[in-house]
């Protein structure tokens, strides 16, 4: 009785507390995609609602779509471990999908949103190469509107590390498209495609003006987008409120304080409230700067701690955080507070050695891919891909696509050329550690008594054939021992370093020395010295690098050749490549 008791209670609560599938229509899970995207903005709970809402769908697609949101949206919150643990989720649900376009379409979508959960991460290798996929299955079901929003994502991803000159092209290009194309777009999709845009736009101008502060002209177009960003973004309160804060910046830059004054405060009211910390932090941010350049101190000093309690709350630490730090050592350095201006500069030092270190990472990581990745789909222009041109565009996009196999050739060709002569440097530097070890256990094994003595033959004997000579290994190895003592010595980089003067030094006679010499190295006498002389060249090369700089005709002369030409040719039978193109890939 007791087990049917407890049955019947678990299955009650089980019925109760399982949420029932619900069946979506397409207009519904449109609507939710789109409340879920705009919420991206800035309300994220507001969006994770939408998207428990659409967990409940009974369709994968559906279920797909609602965990990758969810995956970003967590992220959004700092809540990583959370982001991780969705995305893998929503990959299942894609999997159970139907071979279809939108099975495609959405695979593209779950791209952007880990490439945009990378990038808040600061992973930026990373979002490019999610970006790049999405690019490239978008293209594949001619998805005009997703591959617009992931070449501004690229753009984005280029003004972080740098690339203000790319950005400012991959943004341009789609801001053109928008006007050209807006029949594509709802209005609310295209008001808010054109604020972002606009505002991604200022960004770079602004960013680009910091590294080059003498070209006002950036700034003034900074200025520009950001106004126009305003503009189309009256519908959506996050986009305002963030090109209001970046157009304060401009006012800060240009003294224009009264204006700058006037929008952080605007936007720090705002933030009050609606309980937004993170416009909370900005603005407080800003303030502190104003106030700095106006030397108002001690009202900086208000601003700015107020964001160091924002971050510390949060347990974060981002670019305000150093920035914060280093305006406080100043100002207490000016206020002659030395301890706290230690304090501070050691704060903002430590964070940005850290910040900075990473950012060079990525930026070779972005520039690597940016070089070596499949440059047909990044150079395409989007519009060539559809059918608003006239029919004399196709001889240009025909043009564009030999061009662009051309640039992939070379890129291809010259980084497996550059491979194959590291990879035949890196061989040579092994191939003489290897004769080292091998000529030093050579010299341990001889054990040669001294008195040995091998016998002259006369001169008559010189000119008959050895091709029966035998000497006892005890006269060969001496001979051999006394041949590498002229090698240590580097005797063989005289020009008269013949077969006659090598005999007559070590006090054998050349039958003698030819017959040695072609048994233990397998070569002439010389093609033996020729090696010689040609391996202290290559070793001179890679370990000195002002011997790289000296013409062939002086290291030919250096090794005791006695013309440039012959010692070209030796050198390149040696190693494959000049002696000029040999120093060049080193």
């Amino acid at each position: 009785m007791r087990l049917i008791i407890s049955f019947t209670f678990l299955l009650l609560f089980y019925t109760t507390a399982a949420q029932p599938k619900k069946e979506f229509t397409e207009q519904e899970f449109i609507a939710i995609q789109s409340k879920i995207r705009f919420s991206i903005n800035g309300d994220f709970d507001e969006g994770l609602k939408y998207v428990r809402q659409l967990q409940q769908s009974k369709n994968p697609e559906h279920q797909a779509f609602a965990y990758g949101a969810a995956s970003y949206l967590y992220q959004l919150k700092n809540n990583k471990a959370k982001s991780e643990e969705l995305y893998p989720i929503a990959l299942q649900y894609w999997e159970k999908m139907p071979e279809s376009d939108q099975k495609i379409k959405l695979r593209s979508y779950l791209y952007n949103y880990r490439g945009l959960a990378e990038w808040k991460r600061r992973n930026f290798s990373k979002a490019l190469t999610n970006y790049q996929e999405g690019i490239r299955l978008s293209t594949k079901i001619n998805d005009i509107i997703q591959i617009v929003k992931f070449k501004s994502n690229i753009a984005l991803v280029n003004e972080q590390v740098g690339n203000y000159e790319l950005s400012i092209k991959y943004l341009r290009q789609n801001n053109d498209f928008l006007d050209k194309n807006e029949n594509l777009y709802d209005r609310d999709q295209f008001q808010n495609s054109k604020s972002n845009i606009n505002n991604n736009l200022g960004n770079s101008y602004e960013a680009y003006y910091m590294k080059n502060r003498k070209r006002s002209d950036l700034l003034d177009s900074a200025e520009y987008f950001y106004k126009k960003s305003i503009t189309y973004s009256q519908n959506f309160i996050d986009n305002k409120m963030n090109a209001k804060l970046s157009l304060g910046n401009i006012y800060l830059v240009k003294k224009d304080f009264a204006n700058a004054e006037k929008i952080y405060y605007d936007i720090a009211i705002y933030a009050k409230q609606t309980n937004n910390e993170i416009y909370f932090q900005i603005a407080s941010y800003n303030l502190g700067d104003l106030y700095y350049d106006q030397k108002k101190y001690d009202k900086a000093l208000i601003f700015l701690k107020k964001v160091d309690s924002v971050l510390a709350k949060n347990k974060t630490i981002d670019n305000s955080y150093f920035r914060s730090n280093f305006i406080q050592a100043k100002i207490y350095s000016i206020k002659n507070e030395p301890e706290l201006a230690y304090k501070h500069s050691k704060l903002y030092l430590d964070s940005y050695e850290n910040y900075e270190g990473d950012l060079r990472d990525e930026a070779l990581e972005v520039n690597y891919q940016l070089g070596t990745a499949n440059l047909s789909e990044e150079m395409i222009s989007v519009r060539e891909k559809y059918k608003y041109e006239v029919f004399w565009n196709k001889a240009l996009k025909i043009f564009y696509v030999i061009l662009v196999i051309g640039i992939v050739f070379f890129l291809i060709k010259n980084i497996r050329d550059k491979n194959k002569a590291h990879k035949k440097m890196n061989a040579l530097i092994e191939e003489f550690k290897a004769n080292l070890e091998k000529k030093e256990i050579e010299k341990e094994q001889v054990q040669i008594p001294e008195e040995i003595i091998v016998p002259e033959l006369e001169e008559v004997q010189l000119k008959k054939e050895n091709a029966n000579l035998s000497i006892d290994e005890a006269k060969e190895d001496k001979i051999v021992e006394k041949l590498l003592a002229l090698e240590e010595k580097l005797e063989y980089l005289n020009a008269d370093f013949t077969l006659p003067y090598a005999a007559k030094k070590i006090k054998t006679n050349t039958t003698y020395l030819s017959y040695v010499v072609n048994k233990r190295f397998g070569k002439s006498f010389g093609e033996y010295t020729n090696e010689l002389k040609i391996n202290y060249v290559i070793n001179q090369m890679i370990t000195n690098h002002l011997y790289r700089k000296y013409s062939t005709q002086a290291i030919a002369e250096s090794v005791g050749f006695k013309n440039a030409v012959s010692f070209a040719k030796s050198f390149r039978k040696r190693t494959g490549v000049s002696p000029a193109q040999f120093a060049s890939n080193i």
